[in-house]
């Protein structure tokens, strides 16, 4: 336990400075992560789901969703066709993992087939399972949730052709399991987390910059590759491409507001302009994703003019309107429409599409609205809200601006933390617009 904290710590030593730890100390970190998540986390979620058997199966660069996220840091995919056990006896309070497999699964799992004793990687399979006798065995099958259903249609039919029929009927689909695998974060995680997230702040103010944006010459699409290539310098990965979009008055942009599917690239940034953006990383198996909102300073200004910073205002009350309705148990679907019929009532122009964010950026767990659908959200929408669980905080607010002559959205997105103790942002949230350049009054002539 001492040496997890150690190598937490020296990681977050390099990540303060935006000094990405080397690959070696992130597979020590990612191992170390993994190996606590199997013994502290994995059995009660296995006792909460009702499993007491759950099998993985997955194939070599098709792999089970849910399965690349317990992958030891140095396999980049899985090997051949791998197949983990985990059986939970909790009489005994133990959990067995095996890998019916060639090679130890790293250090976390071991190895439970001996090809020379028994050739049939199958006919180990069912050895194993007649072994445990399990009272319910689960496979990660699912109609709505994606990352649950990562069992292959030829594996899962040879499964079953291989499995005794006295077993067939204990067979469930283990999607509550495989989604409390993906959407729990635990308490050394979160102390990650909070890094990753401050990085992807960091990116975003250099972004906006003057290093970076020259008022006139600079396009949006310049700013998005250039956040590709910082992530890229970096030692990092992204899993979207960034977007940087402007807002500015209706004379010199028309008045209307982008649809989510037809925003213009290559805008030359000006003066006067409300820039944002969206984008995210991936690092040490987790993801960020973020929006924020800059103010391209006119000659004359040395802060953003007043009608934007109220309207940032007005988006930041959606965020604690929202974020105020939270409770552990209750939809996303009735948080939404709470939260939605609230916001409204206080006379703001509110939309909300809030999705899971963790060890997947789009994850697993309940989802709180759609863009293109604020009544709710079938079946992913009535999943329960659960504690420990990370969400991208994402909505946004129309709000009229008589200057511009125009409506304008306030689009904001940020990771926010779910836990026993309630809400928090992982990290912070944007309360005041970055502006570019950025000016000391104090030492301006």
């Amino acid at each position: 336990m001492k040496y997890i904290f150690t190598i937490l710590f020296i990681s977050l030593s390099y990540l303060n400075a935006q000094q990405i730890l080397p690959q070696r100390k992130r597979a020590e970190v990612i191992d170390k992560i993994l190996k606590d998540r199997f013994e502290n986390l994995l059995p009660k979620l296995m006792d909460d789901s009702g499993f007491d058997m759950w099998i993985l199966i997955s194939r070599e660069y098709n792999e089970d969703p849910v399965l690349k996220t317990m992958l030891p840091a140095t396999w980049l995919n899985a090997r051949r066709r791998t197949i983990l056990v985990f059986y939970r006896n909790k009489d005994n309070n133990t959990l067995e993992k095996l890998a019916v497999a060639r090679y130890n699964f790293g250090e976390n799992i071991i190895s439970a087939w001996d090809k020379e004793k028994q050739p049939d990687q199958w006919k180990r399979l069912m050895e194993i399972i007649e072994e445990r006798q399990p009272k319910s065995i689960g496979l990660n099958y699912s109609e709505h949730f994606n990352i649950c259903d990562g069992i292959l249609k030829t594996d899962y039919e040879t499964f079953m052709e291989n499995l005794p029929s006295d077993y067939k009927p204990r067979v469930k689909s283990a999607e509550k399991l495989a989604i409390s695998w993906i959407e729990t974060r635990t308490e050394k995680e979160m102390i990650i987390y909070s890094q990753l997230v401050d990085i992807t702040h960091d990116i975003i103010a250099e972004a906006f910059s003057k290093k970076v944006i020259t008022p006139g010459v600079t396009t949006t699409t310049d700013v998005e590759w250039w956040m590709r290539d910082k992530i890229t310098a970096l030692g990092l990965k992204t899993w979207f491409h960034p977007t940087v979009d402007v807002q500015r008055t209706a004379e010199e942009l028309g008045n209307h507001l982008y649809a989510f599917s037809n925003r213009p690239e290559n805008m030359v940034i000006l003066p006067g302009d409300l820039l944002h953006c969206d984008m995210g990383i991936t690092y040490l198996r987790l993801n960020t994703d973020c929006q924020e909102l800059a103010y391209v300073l006119r000659p004359t200004e040395t802060e953003a003019p007043d009608f934007l910073v109220e309207a940032l205002k007005k988006g930041n009350r959606v965020q604690d309107i929202f974020t105020f309705n939270f409770k552990t148990g209750k939809t996303g679907n009735t948080i939404l429409l709470e939260s939605l019929e609230q916001a409204k009532n206080e006379g703001l122009r509110p939309a909300i599409y809030t999705h899971p964010l963790g060890s997947y950026g789009h994850s697993s767990g309940t989802t709180l609205g759609m863009w293109d659908a604020q009544d709710g959200v079938p079946v992913n929408g009535d999943y329960p809200l659960h504690e420990n669980t990370v969400y991208a905080i994402e909505l946004n607010t129309t709000v009229n601006i008589p200057e511009w002559q125009r409506d304008i959205r306030i689009m904001l997105e940020e990771a926010g933390f779910w836990g026993p103790n309630g809400f928090r942002y992982v990290n912070g949230r944007q309360t005041k617009l970055l502006t570019i350049p950025r000016i000391n009054v104090q030492t301006r002539n």
